[in-house]
Formats: structure tokens, C-alpha cells, sequence
């Protein structure tokens, strides 16, 4: 199936990104195994993080949480998460292999060389890069899409990055997205959407941190063209994002729910044709008007003595009304449907 990463049109299915960022915590196997399992689970891209240290970083800078006891500052764990441009084709390549598309977000501009060579089938602006217009504008000169997450952005500062890159002409999706790991329901925010839809005229995604399924999959029915979540191969897995990520099943589920929430939102329902189809279950779940009790010729019917029964093949049970105060023209047995003849 080719998506809007792809092929970026308003009618393009939903990208479902799977975030392994660190997961693998350095190992290389890891990273391929968790490959094997977006695959898996159905995703169309797999997305990394490219981390050069030395490029990006200095020994001074501060942890958001310290998580890592085999790492004394920051910056050796942004070297351990390095891995060689070999490493990284072989990622690609495995990664296509298995049919999924390669993303990884470059931290730096050595980081972004990298990844130009190989070719990545699009770019994603992580949260903290969304001012690095040195960046930006290397992104748009490839003419592949962008992706922008807007986790740490007011408006203002979203409305210059937006403005930068339409004026370059790169398509572009933009995410909303909210810096904190897990998100509360109360922080997703997909109302964003519609707003950055009319706002800026492009697609708009969803990058979720909440670890559930449930805000993927509305935001794919409300329009979202990219869906982003973190992966992990057990929530007893090792790593600052794992409370933030769904498991292989999880993420199964997501895509499942993702491609059922498209075709609801593709086809819209005509109420009446729906109903007509459904014309042949009518007389099965419908009600008949039926005599409560016998009753004698002369009778007038009254709410105690009639009522309604299944199957609906008789006088329909809407008309109730109608027939109350009338007279039997002859008798009834109990439940007996009353037909129009029955009456004076």
C-alpha cells in the first residue's frame, strides 16, 4: 500500500510510523529485531534517531531523566547510541527488505549527511530541531517530505518553521504532538488537527506519547495523514521511553484500527439506503399489533387489550394508536395478530 510518505495527496492512506528512537539502548541486534517486529505488527516505516555526540552535544549537558547507570553524563550516552554508516545501511536495507519504509531524525548536520546518503524516504524534525533552519532548509534542497513534530512549539514559532519550508516547496505533514512521556488523555490534543489543517493548509499527523492505541486511531479517522508511535519489545524492557511505547501487539491493534477507522471515514452512509438494505430483518426484529387476551365480537379495543408482538408481519406497531377505540367486528384469540378486517 503506498501512503502519504510516499505519495503525499490528501487522498493517500495514513503513514503508521514505528518510533524505535534508542529502544535499542545501542545494541545493533536489538535495532534489527525491532525491525523484524514493525514489520510485523504492520507498520509502513520504521523511524530512528541518529545521534553523532561530538556533533550535537557537550559533556556539560544536563539529563531530562537520569535513567542510565552505565552512563555518566549525557553525552557518553549519545555515544554509546552511535552507530557506524555501515551500521545504518545495513538498517536500511533490513528495514526495506522487510517492506517498510526508513526514517531517522538527525540531531546534527553531520548526522543529516548520513542519512542524505542513504537516501531516507523522508525527514523527520524532532521537536527540539524545529528552529534549526540550517537543517530545515538542507531537508527541502532533498525534495523529500517533511515531517514536523511541534511537541515545545507555540504557535508563533510553528507558524515561521511552516512558512520556511512552503516557501521551499517541500511537501510537508505537520504533527501535533505533546512532550511528555506517557501523555494524559487530557494532553493529546487532537482538536490541534483541524486547527493546523486550516491553519497552514497541509497535512497534519499525530506523533503520541500516550501508549495506548485509542489516539491513533481517532486521529486517522479525523484526517491525520502520519500516525507516530513508540515501539518497544516488552513494557519490561530497558530505556527512558518505555512507558511511552506500545508493544508489538499493541501496535498491531493500532494498525488494524488505524485502516478500519480510514475506510469508515472513505465511505460516508446514506441512513436510507441502510435501512433498506437492512428491509429483510424488518418483519423478524418488528412488532405486530395482537389481542392482549380473547376477545369477544364487539369489543372495543383499548391500551389494555391490545399489544405488541413479534415478528412484524401483521399491522405494524406504529399504528397502535389507530386502532384504539375501534370495535372488534368478530373475535380474537390471545396474541392472534389483528388484521384490518377484524375491525368495524
Amino acid at each position: 500500500m503506498t501512503t502519504w510518505l510516499q505519495d503525499p495527496t490528501p487522498e493517500a492512506p495514513c503513514t503508521v510510523i514505528a518510533e524505535i528512537a534508542q529502544a535499542h539502548d545501542g545494541s545493533l541486534g536489538t535495532a534489527h529485531a525491532m525491525i523484524d517486529a514493525a514489520a510485523l505488527a504492520g507498520a509502513d516505516a520504521v523511524k530512528f534517531q541518529t545521534h553523532i555526540a561530538a556533533a550535537e552535544s557537550s559533556p556539560d549537558e544536563p539529563w531530562r531523566v537520569r535513567f542510565s547507570p552505565q552512563d555518566e553524563t549525557r553525552f557518553d550516552y549519545w555515544r554509546r547510541m552511535e552507530f557506524s554508516d555501515d551500521h545504518w545501511f545495513g538498517l536500511k536495507t533490513h528495514a526495506e527488505e522487510k517492506g517498510l519504509l526508513f526514517l531517522s531524525s538527525p540531531f546534527s548536520m553531520e548526522a543529516f549527511d548520513l542519512l542524505k546518503r542513504l537516501e531516507v524516504a523522508g525527514w523527520k524534525v524532532a521537536s527540539g530541531e524545529i528552529t534549526n533552519v540550517q537543517m530545515l532548509d538542507a531537508m527541502c534542497a532533498t525534495g523529500k517530505p517533511l515531517l514536523l513534530s511541534t511537541g515545545m512549539s507555540p504557535l508563533p514559532e510553528i507558524d515561521r518553521t511552516v512558512q520556511r519550508i512552503k516557501a521551499a516547496g517541500a511537501s510537508l505533514a505537520v504533527l501535533q504532538c505533546s512532550s511528555t512521556y506517557p501523555t494524559a488523555a487530557a494532553d493529546v490534543g487532537l482538536n490541534v488537527l483541524n486547527e493546523f489543517k486550516s491553519r497552514y493548509d497541509t497535512a497534519v499527523g499525530l506523533s503520541d506519547h500516550t501508549a495506548t492505541i485509542y489516539p491513533g486511531v481517532c486521529a486517522a479517522y479525523l484526517g491525520a495523514q502520519v500516525v507516530e508511535v513508540h515501539l518497544t519489545l516488552s513494557k519490561h524492557a530497558f530505556g527512558p521511553d518505555v512507558a511511552a511505547s506500545l508493544t508489538v501487539e499493541d501496535l498491531t491493534r493500532l494498525v488494524e484500527g488505524i485502516r478500519f477507522a480510514e475506510d469508515m471515514r472513505r465511505h460516508a452512509v446514506d441512513k436510507s439506503r441502510i435501512a433498506e438494505k437492512a428491509g429483510e430483518l424488518r418483519p423478524i426484529f418488528m412488532k405486530s399489533l395482537v389481542a392482549s387476551r380473547d376477545l369477544a365480537a364487539g369489543e372495543t379495543l383499548s391500551p389494555a387489550t391490545l399489544a405488541c408482538r413479534k415478528p412484524g408481519t401483521g399491522i405494524a406497531a406504529a399504528r397502535f394508536d389507530e386502532f384504539v377505540g375501534r370495535r372488534l367486528a368478530r373475535p380474537l384469540k390471545k396474541h392472534v395478530p389483528l388484521a384490518p378486517e377484524d375491525v368495524e
